[in-house]
């Protein structure tokens, strides 16, 4: 007999937060409650990236401070086990990612178990575990930062993964963090198609599902949620929105740039790109109809169909949105928005997601957190389903 086991699942780019707590952590935390309440998941794994924001140094107490928070609030009382993995530990740098890993399992859920990679064997998961610091030696956990050869002619930090593995209700799974590289330069992204930031971001993930599916432990059916920094392709986006302009190159000095003017119309400004700034004036594009008119510019998964599957999207993409908490759906216009938080999963893994949406198992939802209110520069995605499990 099938046994259904409702799950959530959320990647939260959590870096901009910690710039700006006091204006966004207690609206983030709420957003991500009400989630909760309104799924009613069983088990719940949350991915966070950029721990501690870019001035980790200075802010890796109020990071910790907000892990505490989640663990100890009213609203996760329900769950009895929790596991907890937050590579804080910054001065390591050779192997400082910056991810963390939440993960709660509810009183009403038995059955549930966590492997040692040490071991190579499952454990019941039993009371709260923590682990904040280097995680070296967590044989829970399996952490991996890209080797610095990977890009060697570009500066990148807090890149990697981080696994866990499961059995709920007899199912195996592999959970995966992902932080991928990011785009650094707009002028440079719009150079090629694809760019060479595409480029690297797929040999890096592909070099991480080799990782998760190498022979040192059996292979498992995974979930790979995280910041994949997927990109729309640049050149042809940007082709197809200045169609009826004129570019006006403009490189003095100081600031090199690349203006589109219409043709008409006095000579508007259309679409702007400097190294950090994409600022195109019909802004609206981007959250008309949920951006689904952009969503075939979002090529960078699809070098990854013969051993990926994802939910189809249906909200609008998912950075980099306003930090002032007055403009939660505004974008800024340092980047041209993308679909850089995703939820892909294993082929395997997709066959027991439950589709039937009726007393038995709940609909699938793949979608954003807090779409009207300040949750930094990313939304959080997430996606809540029923895993379908056999008792047998």
């Amino acid at each position: 007999m099938d046994t259904f086991t409702d799950v959530l699942l959320v990647t939260a780019n959590v870096g901009s937060l910690f710039n700006n707590v006091d204006d966004i952590q207690n609206g983030w935390l709420e957003e991500l409650y009400k989630t909760i309440q309104k799924y009613k998941p069983q088990f719940i794994a949350l991915h966070f990236q950029e721990v501690g924001g870019k001035d980790y140094m200075v802010n890796m107490d109020k990071a910790e401070n907000f892990f505490c928070n989640i663990e100890s609030s009213e609203e996760m009382k329900e769950f009895n086990r929790s596991c907890i993995y937050v590579d804080t530990r910054f001065q390591a740098e050779d192997n400082f990612t910056a991810l963390g890993c939440m993960y709660f399992i509810h009183r009403t859920l038995k059955n549930v178990y966590h492997y040692d990679f040490n071991v190579k064997d499952f454990k019941a998961v039993v009371g709260q575990t923590k682990y904040v610091g280097s995680l070296d030696g967590v044989a829970t956990v399996e952490k991996e930062k890209f080797p610095k050869d990977f890009w060697p002619d570009f500066k990148w930090s807090r890149k990697g993964f981080m696994r866990t593995r499961w059995i709920i209700h007899n199912q195996g799974l592999d959970l995966v963090n992902i932080h991928l590289f990011h785009d650094a330069s707009n002028l440079i992204a719009v150079n090629s198609s694809p760019s060479i930031y595409s480029a690297n971001r797929k040999n890096a993930l592909r070099y991480v599902i080799n990782r998760i599916s190498d022979s040192r432990y059996t292979a498992l059916p995974f979930f790979l949620f995280g910041d994949f920094n997927f990109r729309l392709d640049s050149q042809a986006l940007v082709q197809h929105l200045t169609i009826e302009a004129d570019v006006v190159k403009d490189s003095n000095f100081e600031v090199e740039k690349i203006i589109f003017e219409e043709k008409d119309n006095d000579h508007q400004v259309l679409l702007q790109i400097e190294e950090k700034l994409f600022e195109y004036v019909h802004q609206a594009v981007f959250r008309k109809d949920n951006g689904r008119a952009l969503l075939k510019y979002d090529k960078e998964v699809m070098s990854f169909h013969d051993v990926t599957k994802e939910e189809e999207i249906t909200f609008p993409p998912s950075y980099p949105y306003s930090e002032d908490h007055q403009q939660p759906k505004q974008y800024m216009n340092t980047r041209c928005p993308a679909w850089c938080d995703r939820i892909l999963m294993s082929h395997a893994a997709h066959s027991f997601i439950n589709r039937r949406d009726d007393d038995e198992g709940k609909g699938v939802v793949y979608n954003t957190i807090g779409p009207n209110v300040c949750m930094g520069d990313h939304k959080p995605v997430f996606l809540s389903f029923s895993l379908k499990t056999n008792n047998h």
